[in-house]
């Protein structure tokens, strides 16, 4: 086994001089536009996931309704409630989003509230979430990934594939604005695919 080597940075640094970056490595968000299209890089987003435990799916469900004000986003479906909003991954599975900025413990404030109906797990740090956002922006889509955005109304959601990467775009309002998102390991692939996608289409 390699010994563990521990490397000690020069002058006087502690943890207190260390700044977040986004997920593109900047310390504020990515913003590109191209011929009135925006994609901007969004770091504000808190999100975690919601996965009902076996015999509580009725009850998580309507844990998740009443902290939507509506009903739990159905399959395909994305639920656009401010502050939190919710979309579905799977059967009886969800990733709720909040602004960063009041909800940093929002996987925290999940667990308080579902209790042992459901089992939460903290995703901010996972993913990177990129808006796009303009007139012409279903033809940049159309580039990207096989999803039919012309289909598309407010409130759908889906899961496909962009420059082989798992993502998720989810129509939001107004018609114009898509959010996707995708793993943040893989965020400067994902942004070059759909900046290359912006220039080509635009």
């Amino acid at each position: 086994m390699s010994p563990r080597i521990l490397l000690i940075p020069k002058g006087n640094v502690s943890v207190h001089d260390l700044k977040p970056i986004t997920a593109l490595g900047g310390t504020t968000a990515q913003v590109d536009v191209v011929a009135g299209v925006t994609l901007r890089e969004n770091p504000g987003l808190a999100l975690a996931s919601v996965a009902a435990r076996i015999g509580h799916e009725d009850a998580c469900s309507a844990h998740l309704a009443d902290l939507l004000e509506g009903a739990a986003p159905a399959a395909g479906k994305c639920r656009l409630h401010d502050p939190e909003a919710a979309f579905w991954m799977g059967p009886h599975q969800w990733m709720v989003g909040a602004p960063f900025e009041t909800h940093e413990d929002l996987a925290a404030q999940l667990k308080a509230r579902f209790g042992n109906t459901a089992s939460i797990t903290e995703q901010t740090d996972a993913w990177a979430c990129f808006d796009l956002r303009g007139d012409r922006m279903e033809a940049v889509m159309e580039l990207c990934c096989n999803v039919n955005i012309r289909a598309m109304q407010t409130g759908d959601a889906t899961r496909t594939s962009i420059h082989h990467l798992g993502c998720f775009v989810l129509r939001r309002d107004p018609a114009n604005w898509v959010r996707i998102l995708g793993p943040r390991a893989s965020a400067g692939s994902l942004h070059h695919a759909l900046l290359t996608a912006m220039k080509s289409a635009l």
